[in-house]
């Protein structure tokens, strides 16, 4: 069952190289997230390492938060 459009952000901890980090995204976003890994057949953690390699070559790096809605919004985007 899909995560109710309106609803606050929830806070989850992934593990970048290494790294335990907390990122807050609004339900929607996660189950986005993890349909993209499961499309990938990668873990979650997998995608977020690398749209946070991606963005922090950015001339502006947006927040990692930020960055993987944007990603994900631009992956389904025509």
């Amino acid at each position: 069952m899909p995560s109710p459009l309106y609803h606050p952000p929830v806070k989850r901890s992934v593990e970048i190289a290494g790294h335990k980090t907390s990122i807050s995204l609004e339900p929607v976003f996660w189950d986005m997230l993890r349909k993209a890994a499961d499309d990938e057949d990668v873990p979650i953690n997998a995608i977020v390492a690398r749209i946070d390699g991606e963005r922090i070559q950015a001339e502006t790096p947006p927040g990692l938060a930020s960055a993987l809605r944007v990603w994900l919004v631009s992956r389904t985007a025509p």
